[in-house]
């Protein structure tokens, strides 16, 4: 299952300084056998996918790269980056979750009614015998499922940003993760103002990201906006949209759930990619609708909840949901 580390366990001090000089003056010829390499072995691409279908084509999680979610309180930022979490395990990809506002056993409650599509805290299901043990026997396949594919930091409240950065690298270097979730930026720097301090942060996770090789996504908070949210709505300092590769907005439709509108060409929750610089730097909408059983966000109102499998060997085949 899921393993959990914690200060506790592992003295980080010695993963709190960046990456020696001497190990990233590298010769040029590494580089260009690089660029050859990818010209004869085009297949082989190491980016991964959003858990859409209907994204493929539009936005990839590189290694090297920094992808903020920003989005307003209680807009969904965090069951979003857990199911796009869960989408990664499925394309065999380790990722590590730092999350400061919830403990392991609740982010992944969270997560495995996403995967086994019900809750444990449905009391009609947990009070029915047959369901009951149904129920646990799925949860204890996405138990096992998670083996060797992710990992929880179990650290709740505010943290010191040098500490999360020590953290990352340790995933990194120690477990291998090729994703690294941290939920959130106002977590690790304590006052909104503290533009420096979060000038900083990113900088250094912009610098992790690339020297280890590995997909950073940094959760945050954003202002409240009327109608279609933009970067200038994000808390803090500029830096934190101007460094990262990618920049997604999570909007809630509050429209929708105050007027009670049935009409479902409308979507619940659009993501709007604000920046994405390399690619093709598709910027766009993503609509999703939301479904409360599983807590799943899926890409067509009349969709059923995404199966959580390994992902096939051709790169663009959508394999998990369907195209809306």
């Amino acid at each position: 299952m899921a393993e959990t580390f914690a200060d506790t366990d592992i003295d980080f001090r010695q993963y709190m300084q960046a990456t020696e000089a001497r190990q990233r003056v590298k010769p040029a010829s590494i580089y260009v056998r690089d660029l050859i390499a990818r010209v004869n072995n085009p297949q082989a691409s190491r980016h991964q996918y959003m858990p859409w279908g209907k994204t493929r084509g539009a936005l990839q999680f590189r290694p090297g790269e920094v992808t903020v979610w920003a989005g307003e309180n209680g807009s969904g930022k965090s069951l979003i980056t857990g199911q796009v979490t869960l989408s990664l395990c499925a394309q065999d990809v380790r990722v590590a979750i730092a999350s400061f506002e919830m403990k392991p056993t609740k982010t992944l409650e969270r997560m495995g009614r996403q995967w086994t599509h019900f809750s444990l805290q449905d009391k009609q299901i947990m009070s029915d015998p047959a369901e009951r043990r149904a129920t646990l026997e799925r949860y204890d396949d996405f138990a096992n499922w998670t083996d060797g594919k992710l990992w929880l930091y179990d650290q709740q409240g505010t943290v010191q940003w040098r500490q999360v950065c020590a953290v990352t690298r340790y995933a990194a270097q120690e477990l291998r993760i090729g994703h690294m979730v941290i939920d959130n930026l106002a977590k690790c720097i304590k006052d909104e103002d503290d533009y420096n301090g979060q000038k900083e942060f990113v900088d250094e996770l912009t610098a992790i990201a690339r020297d280890e090789d590995i997909h950073i996504h940094l959760v945050h908070h954003m202002n409240k906006s009327d109608g279609k949210p933009t970067k200038r709505a994000v808390k803090g300092s500029g830096s934190i949209t101007d460094q990262p590769d990618n920049v997604i907005l999570v909007h809630r439709n509050e429209e929708k759930e105050r007027k009670g509108l049935r009409d479902q060409s409308v979507p619940d929750t659009t993501l709007y990619v604000a920046k994405q610089r390399n690619g093709e730097g598709w910027q766009g909408e993503i609509k999703l609708w939301y479904h409360p059983q599983s807590q799943q966000f899926l890409p067509g109102a009349s969709e059923p909840p995404m199966e959580f499998i390994n992902a096939p060997e051709e790169d663009e085949t959508p394999w998990m949901g369907h195209e809306s």
